[in-house]
């Protein structure tokens, strides 16, 4: 079983923010402490974005046909690895 270690973080935000999250969690029945599972999971879909979007700045140059081939070489490696 994977071990998870929590690591405490304080966080500031704007008065705005504050009232802006906990009223859109309040609106889809969260709990008080939903805000620091929103924080988690808004940072973990922001990193995904920005390397995503770097991925796609480094091959953009590359015809979508060769991207894909590149795509299924790298697969069926990983899935020999494994």
């Amino acid at each position: 079983m994977l071990s998870v270690t929590t690591i405490r973080w304080t966080v500031s935000v704007s008065k705005d923010t504050d009232i802006a999250v906990r009223s859109f969690l309040a609106q889809r029945g969260m709990k008080k402490s939903d805000p620091l599972k929103f924080i988690e999971d808004a940072v973990k879909w922001r990193l995904f974005d920005r390397t995503t979007a770097k991925a796609h700045e480094k091959f953009a140059d590359m015809a979508p046909v060769d991207l894909e081939t590149l795509i299924g070489e790298v697969v069926d490696a990983t899935r020999r690895a494994e």
